[in-house]
């Protein structure tokens, strides 16, 4: 890895699966949570609203460890436009300055679609079972948006991964939730632990479906002068 300006990097999450994917890249960073509630705006795209959740946490924890006492609250503003593509990789603000003292903080929300309708964190075991056999024998959609911010400078996208089901019986289910696995998860499921077993295929980034679309980062990353 390289950091051309020795920049410190936060990471605004409590997710031990990106802490993970990240240490896995070879980042040296600093966990700094966002513990602000998450609301799904659900007037937006997926693209969008997971986009929006990410700016909302890098901006929040950006006020925690920016030089700058109080943040341009512009920042959270997003999208700029209705029709704006989240899809792109690349959203920065115009005619800004980097400044090498600004931490860099990487944020990421990922919510799980099923028909259009975002399925969040179980709220308890039955919860649990309940998302399980609605995905169960069907595909969804995960999408995760990614922001990365420093100062007054900020990079966001989003990536999606369709998710195939295989048909789960009930008593799948009910063993898979006795776990725990599924409960601080979005959609019910982990799909790099037992949840694998769930899972009949994926189409797209797997990494995505963890939490955090890597090669997505990483050309985020680049502009910010950090290198992988």
């Amino acid at each position: 890895m390289i950091n051309q300006q020795n920049r410190k990097i936060v990471l605004a999450s409590n997710s031990s699966r990106r802490r993970e994917l990240l240490e896995m890249l070879g980042l040296e960073f600093t966990v700094i949570p966002d513990t602000s509630a998450e609301v799904i705006d659900l007037d937006l795209t997926p693209e969008q609203a997971v986009c929006k959740l990410a700016v909302k946490k890098a901006v929040n924890v950006s006020r925690l460890v920016s030089n700058c006492d109080t943040m341009q609250d512009a920042l959270l503003l997003f999208p700029e436009s209705e029709k704006q593509d989240a899809t792109l990789p690349f959203r920065v603000q115009k005619n800004t300055k980097q400044d090498a003292q600004d931490a860099i903080i990487i944020a990421a929300d990922t919510v799980v679609y099923l028909d259009g309708k975002p399925i969040e964190k179980p709220m308890d075991a039955a919860d649990a079972v309940d998302m399980l056999q609605k995905l169960s024998g069907r595909r969804h959609t995960v999408y995760t948006g990614v922001c990365v911010l420093a100062g007054s400078i900020r990079s966001f996208g989003a990536e999606a991964t369709d998710v195939y089901f295989r048909e789960l019986s009930h008593e799948e289910i009910l063993r898979y939730v006795k776990t725990g696995e599924p409960m601080d998860k979005a959609g019910a499921y982990g799909a790099q632990g037992r949840g694998a077993l769930l899972v009949e295929r994926i189409d797209g980034d797997f990494f995505n479906v963890m939490g955090l679309p890597l090669a997505r980062l990483s050309d985020m990353l680049k502009s910010f002068g950090i290198i992988l």
